[in-house]
């Protein structure tokens, strides 16, 4: 505080104007005043220094801290964009790593099929046939990942999944790696591996059997496709895919999926072309399937399929191949049918029941029947009765029976029956 001239003057004039005895007090009070003055007149001095210092300092402490912080974010693990994903440091792209190692034990109450540790009825031992044999398998355990990163046109997406369940030929049966998935996905499009755009995955009744049953699609060819998706129309679908061995054309598939508060629809066509022996034939198919919610924890799901007989077995589950007859190649035109019951018991338990039929459209004495032979399946019934039960976190154990029946051309008869358990562990 700075004592000016006319503070002092005020001052000396307060102090003339006190009683004698007061002088001396107030003299006293005055000195003690101007000690405190003093005091005062020190600290400030040195808060003014301390504030000239202060702005390096500060700056100085606020570059480490955020060389720190920067540091941290550098080594932190941040949430991406897609659940159960985290960023690549440095960039704007979530990937997110996720699979389950899984084992199967198989047990066939009937004869065994070829070719296959799961259901493979289209080959199911003709005739009555002695117990089957007893499997114990891991080759199912499946690994992935996927990434997202967010661009002007939204998200660019890819995918790689593979499983340990390659076909290698009668040698090893099946134990190699394979490729399941593999594809990018952007602006609409999408081109690489992944399920056919015939194929209603979501619709598909859940099995603890790996294969399923048949009369639907299970197919994963490498494609081009392109999605409209209007939510107030509907979902549409168009794709050039990947054609079965030896066409020279690829398969054309075009689709619409409409989602409803009580279900789903989904509507399906499909061009194909089959070659064999230098002989080519294009043939044609159609899907139509749907999902209705009984309530909010019981689904009902239908899928029926017609197709021309592909030689790969794959757009129709059960139908035959085609065959040539002289000059010609004649395809099985069949048809298929799905039925599945989901129902959810609780957050441990789910249980699904499902029918499925495929029956061919040809009968001995056909063209088609002369030049395949009366080994040809007539027609397929299968059934499966399934639970999951989930006893901790990221832990599933099923448990299946199923059984059917196939029926040749030539009236011949095989049976299945089956019990599949399962252990499912799952990360992410």
């Amino acid at each position: 505080m700075k004592l000016t001239p006319a503070f002092v003057t005020l001052l000396a004039a307060g102090l003339c104007s006190l009683p004698p005895g007061a002088l001396a007090q107030s003299a006293k009070d005055f000195e003690e005043l101007r000690n405190e003055l003093k005091a005062l007149r020190a600290e400030l001095t040195q808060l003014k220094a301390q504030q000239a210092q202060a702005p390096a300092a500060s700056a100085s402490a606020w570059n480490d801290r955020i060389d720190a912080v920067e540091l941290k974010q550098k080594d932190a693990v941040v949430l991406g964009d897609i659940p159960g994903s985290f960023r690549l440091p440095g960039s704007e792209t979530s990937i997110r790593v996720y699979g389950f190692a899984e084992a199967n034990l198989i047990k066939d109450f009937k004869g065994t099929a070829p070719g296959d540790n799961f259901s493979n009825l289209a080959e199911q031992p003709l005739g009555s046939s002695d117990h089957g044999k007893t499997v114990l398998t891991g080759q199912t355990s499946r690994f992935g990942f996927e990434t997202s990163t967010p661009l002007a046109n939204g998200a660019f997406n890819t995918k790689i999944e593979a499983d340990f369940y390659g076909y290698c030929g009668s040698e090893c049966n099946r134990n190699r790696l394979r490729l399941r998935h593999a594809y990018g996905e952007y602006a609409g499009w999408l081109i690489g591996q992944t399920w056919s755009t015939f194929m209603d995955i979501d619709n598909l009744p859940e099995t603890v059997d790996f294969n399923g049953p048949p009369g639907a699609t299970f197919r994963r060819p490498v494609q081009a496709r392109y999605t409209y998706n209007n939510p107030n129309l509907a979902k549409f679908q168009f794709a050039v895919e990947d054609p079965s061995d030896g066409a020279h054309s690829p398969n054309l598939v075009a689709r619409i999926d409409k989602a409803y508060d009580w279900g789903s629809l989904s509507v399906r066509a499909l061009s194909h072309e089959q070659r064999m022996g230098g002989v080519s034939k294009r043939g044609m198919g159609f899907g139509l399937s749907g999902a209705y919610k009984i309530t909010g924890t019981t689904t009902l799901m239908a899928q029926y399929t017609l197709v021309d007989g592909d030689n790969d077995g794959a757009y129709l589950v059960g139908a035959n191949y085609p065959v040539v007859d002289g000059t010609r190649l004649r395809l099985d035109r069949a048809q298929g049918v799905v039925l599945g019951l989901g129902n959810v018991f609780s957050e441990k338990l789910r249980g699904t029941l499902s029918m499925a039929w495929v029956r061919s459209r040809n009968t001995l004495g056909d063209d088609y029947v002369n030049a395949y032979g009366a080994n040809g399946n007539l027609k397929l019934f299968q059934w499966h009765a399934g639970l999951y039960y989930t006893p901790i976190k990221n832990v599933e154990l099923g448990g299946e029976l199923l059984g059917g029946r196939r029926v040749t051309f030539g009236g011949d008869k095989g049976n299945m029956t089956r019990l599949n358990l399962q252990a499912r562990y799952i990360f992410n």
